[in-house]
């Protein structure tokens, strides 16, 4: 494990009875990083956070904080992370003020601390309007917000968010994908799980796929697109009312070429060539019959079909 390594899972298996919900996962999140967890529901996404927060301790294999075994130091780890859990229940008669005074005590933070803190977790979440509205009151987003805060109000080092945008229109969606861009700025470590994949790469430097307890694959968004060649296209355009490049299905290394328009085609390459090969042979016959070429783009798998191909198990 390096010094920068913040969260480390070494071999974590966890079983509830005849379900392997975890099957000898290992990961590395780094200090100030935010690792996007996707994968379906029942992929194992919120056994792995429960694990690492401490509200499931019977699992195999080793979980370190900053080093430090889960297990052997709970306590201490326990007060620098903050859990945005995907269910939470509130007293709803509650005001949301009461509900963030009663979570700061329940972290520690003295009455000085707290005033000041509450403020400054309303401000970020553009609830200080609401800040003395029973929580029954609250619409969806503000719900979601107020949990998010209960994790903020001691200043956690890691922020573990399960699936924390479900649920959420369009808009509010946009705000906490802002705001947890804006806490990963500030150096926190941020964990989080979802299973739509557009508010992973929205937001993570890292993505780690996970599917029937089994991760499937880490690395960048754009690592995780480099990795599959299946599926990439070129994209060929030629300049109005001049003929379009023939004889391309002759090449080996493509698959089959679509006439999208009169003036563009798409050039699908099998899986397992080298790209830069057969580039160089389109262009090369592309010259030869003297197109007039105006726009040439290799256009790569998208993350959501390599996502889906893990899921469905295409990528063996």
């Amino acid at each position: 494990m390096s010094n920068n390594t913040c969260i480390e899972f070494r071999k974590v298996s966890k079983s509830y009875k005849e379900l392997l919900a975890l099957d000898n996962i290992s990961l590395n999140i780094q200090k100030g990083e935010v690792f996007g967890y996707i994968g379906p529901n029942g992929a194992g996404k919120t056994t792995t956070i429960k694990i690492l927060v401490g509200l499931i301790r019977d699992f195999s294999g080793e979980v370190f904080i900053n080093g430090n075994d889960i297990i052997i130091n709970k306590k201490e780890l326990h007060n620098i992370i903050g859990y945005h859990p995907q269910e939470a229940g509130f007293q709803e008669w509650r005001t949301l003020d009461h509900a963030f005074k009663t979570f700061g005590r329940l972290s520690g933070l003295s009455s000085d601390q707290l005033e000041n803190r509450i403020q400054e977790v309303l401000n970020l979440l553009n609830l200080s309007e609401e800040r003395y509205k029973k929580i029954i009151h609250l619409s969806g987003g503000m719900f979601q917000k107020l949990r998010l805060g209960q994790a903020l109000l001691h200043k956690p080092q890691i922020l573990v968010l399960d699936e924390p945008l479900s649920g959420l229109d369009p808009q509010m969606r946009y705000q906490f994908k802002n705001i947890i861009k804006e806490l990963a700025k500030s150096g926190i470590t941020i964990l989080f799980s979802s299973h739509i994949l557009s508010d992973v790469q929205d937001i993570a430097d890292i993505i780690g796929i996970l599917n029937q307890g089994q991760i499937k694959d880490i690395g960048s968004p754009e690592d995780l697109q480099n990795k599959f060649h299946i599926g990439n296209i070129i994209e060929v355009v030629v300049a109005e009312n001049t003929p379009l490049c023939e004889g391309l299905d002759d090449l080996s290394e493509i698959e089959y070429v679509n006439k999208i328009k009169s003036n563009k085609q798409l050039i699908h390459l099998k899986s397992e060539i080298n790209i830069d090969l057969v580039i160089y042979q389109i262009i090369e016959m592309l010259r030869e019959q003297k197109c007039k070429i105006r726009n040439f783009n290799l256009v790569k798998p998208s993350l959501e079909e390599v996502y889906l191909k893990y899921v469905r198990g295409e990528n063996k």
